[in-house]
């Protein structure tokens, strides 16, 4: 695995719109070595043991609720690979991190939305992974390093979150930006700058406003699978944008080298294993 993108993939209108964040990601694509095959962690699916999608042809899921007709619409028919998908959850499972393949899921938005705007051919396989909201971020650190030992040059991660993700102030009759969003994010972007792991794994006590920034965190779960999978070095940011007023949608690319060169985790390897949330 050469690259790993964390992409925040921001509401399901970004699958129709054409404006700030689809261009990035459409000049992201062409700064990545084109893959022979996709496999997107998202925060849309969580669940423990990890979950793998094992269609050949998986479904587009439109999961979510009262937006306009056209979005229902969209296909993104995109083809699986079931073989990726069992040698990861067999390489997982050997690491001591139960993986399964579930064969009838499709992609949730979190997954065909950014790809759409990536890769709009839709001709590379993708395998779909979960994340496990029951676990915690050193957890979700030391599944990307194991990712990145499963997964060869010709495979891209792609880790889909926000980097803020509070639904309740989403405004979209307003330009500004809530100041806790700056705040978190211009935090989170200055600690990637300085690959302070141990603070980002943290973040819940060391960042500004974390818990109005993230309620819940599976949507920044996705960074720390990123980060894991990556090397020690700063990532590239990308679209350091803020949607309705309260979505940051910073998108970081990782570069990849050997896997002895990531960072130690900041706590014993058992406890991330075997003790969920």
């Amino acid at each position: 695995m050469a690259q790993v993108l964390f992409i925040s993939h921001g509401s399901p209108m970004e699958a129709l719109d054409q404006g700030e964040s689809a261009s990035a990601w459409r000049a992201l694509a062409s700064q990545i070595k084109r893959p022979s095959r996709i496999l997107v962690a998202s925060a849309h699916w969580s669940g423990f043991p990890i979950r793998l999608t094992g269609s050949q042809n998986p479904k587009t899921i439109h999961d979510f609720h009262g937006f306009p007709a056209p979005l229902y619409d969209l296909q993104y028919p995109a083809p699986g690979e079931p073989r990726l998908a069992r040698e990861v959850a067999c390489r997982l499972s050997a690491a001591g991190l139960q993986s399964w393949i579930d064969p009838e899921r499709g992609l949730d938005h979190g997954m065909w939305v950014p790809l759409r705007h990536l890769y709009p051919e839709a001709d590379i396989p993708v395998v779909g992974i979960s994340i496990s909201a029951r676990h915690d971020a050193d957890w979700h650190y030391y599944l990307g390093r194991q990712l990145a030992k499963t997964l060869d040059d010709d495979t891209l991660l792609i880790c889909s979150g926000s980097i803020t993700h509070n639904l309740g102030d989403m405004r979209d009759d307003r330009d500004d930006v809530s100041a806790y969003v700056d705040a978190f994010q211009t935090w989170i972007g200055q600690q990637m700058a300085l690959r302070n792991d141990a603070a980002l794994l943290d973040y819940r006590r060391q960042a500004p406003a974390a818990v109005r920034a993230h309620p819940t965190d599976e949507h920044l779960l996705p960074l720390f699978v990123a980060m894991g999978a990556g090397d020690t070095r700063a990532p590239q940011r990308f679209n350091a944008v803020v949607s309705l007023q309260a979505l940051a949608m910073d998108a970081y690319l990782f570069e990849r080298t050997a896997i002895d060169d990531a960072p130690e985790m900041s706590r014993p390897l058992r406890s991330l294993v075997s003790v969920g949330r």
